[in-house]
């Protein structure tokens, strides 16, 4: 190994150090203790280390944001694709979104609810972003309907989920109803 490949190794390790520093200490503490200097402390190096990877805070909640994304994609591509047939399909993708936001509420408030510096719905929007959309699309296009969109269905079922998560971990809405919710959404919007 050359000696700049070593340091592009070092430099991706410390990078996702970074990351995962703060995610653990947002998952733990919100978003509003994740600082440099908190970060720096906690994984050793000095802020201008950390200012070398990331130019601040928005940037770092746009790493956590990316790699949430390629987390819920995978959760729902597993999910899915252990079902059998639309109805169990789409009620799986439901779960599993449902699940993702409440076990991982910072990383899901640094995906959608805080400014990241990333893109949603342009030509630009980092892939993770567009995989985590396909993932959802791949199970929800089928049942769009006739003359429906796939891709404006799914948004619309995302929203649904995403209100439904929000609304839950604020507590405005019940956790014991969250099956009966779902079952709601597959039955009435999905029309399964």
């Amino acid at each position: 190994m050359s000696v700049q490949e070593r340091k592009q190794r070092e430099r991706a390790d410390r990078e996702r150090l970074i990351v995962a520093t703060a995610r653990e200490l947002a998952e733990q503490q919100g978003w509003d203790a994740v600082t440099t200097r908190r970060l720096a402390e906690r994984i050793e190096y000095s802020q201008p280390v950390l200012y070398s990877h990331f130019r601040g805070k928005r940037e770092i909640i746009g790493a956590a944001a990316l790699e949430g994304a390629a987390e819920m994609a995978a959760a729902l591509r597993a999910a899915t694709s252990a079902a059998d047939g639309p109805r169990t399909r789409v009620t799986a993708l439901a779960r599993t979104y449902l699940d993702f936001a409440e076990r991982n509420p910072a990383v899901y408030d640094a995906m959608f609810e805080l400014d990241g510096g990333l893109a949603f719905a342009h030509a630009d929007t980092p892939e993770p972003l567009k995989d985590a959309f396909a993932a959802l699309l791949e199970s929800l296009g089928e049942v769009a309907g006739d003359g429906v969109h796939p891709a404006l269905f799914t948004e619309v079922f995302w929203a649904a989920l995403h209100g439904l998560a929000t609304l839950t971990r604020a507590g405005r809405l019940p956790r014991e109803d969250t099956e009966r919710r779902v079952e709601l959404l597959v039955d009435r919007l999905a029309m399964l």
